[in-house]
């Protein structure tokens, strides 16, 4: 099962947080938002398919992300948790930690948003530049 969500750049994105990735719905962004890496998502927590929260609230689950900005492609691995309340309305985290709150997608990751190679942030930076975040689950 895959779903994808497209998302567009920001001049403000740095991609620097050790500990999370996020996307959002809202259009703009302040350059603390540094675990951010992209905005104007056309969908967030709560808009995922039923048939797809009921597996990510398995903490058996193991997730595959696949980040697409132009030519590249950047990879996380994470998992469900069975307490992901999956409800919130304009924001969607992937946490390497165990930390789950409405705008939680997975946690147990094994990136963050400071891995993700430079070339694909600097095309980020661009408000022009769209994205697919991929969210694929056995």
């Amino acid at each position: 099962m895959k779903y994808d969500i497209e998302f567009s750049g920001h001049q403000n994105i740095r991609s620097l947080h050790q500990r999370t990735i996020e996307i959002t719905k809202d259009s703009s962004l302040t350059p603390s938002g540094d675990c951010i890496i992209g905005v104007n998502a056309t969908s967030a927590c709560s808009e995922i398919p039923e048939e797809l929260r009921k597996k990510l609230q398995d903490p058996k689950t193991i997730i595959k992300f696949t980040i697409s900005v132009g030519d590249y492609a950047f990879v996380i691995h994470g998992r469900g948790h069975s307490e992901l309340s999956l409800t919130h309305t304009h924001d969607i985290v992937i946490r390497k930690s165990e930390f789950v709150c409405p705008r939680t997608l997975a946690v147990g990751c094994d990136k963050a948003s400071d891995s993700i190679p430079r070339e694909m942030i600097k095309l980020l930076q661009d408000p022009k530049c769209k994205g697919i975040f991929s969210i694929e689950v056995d």
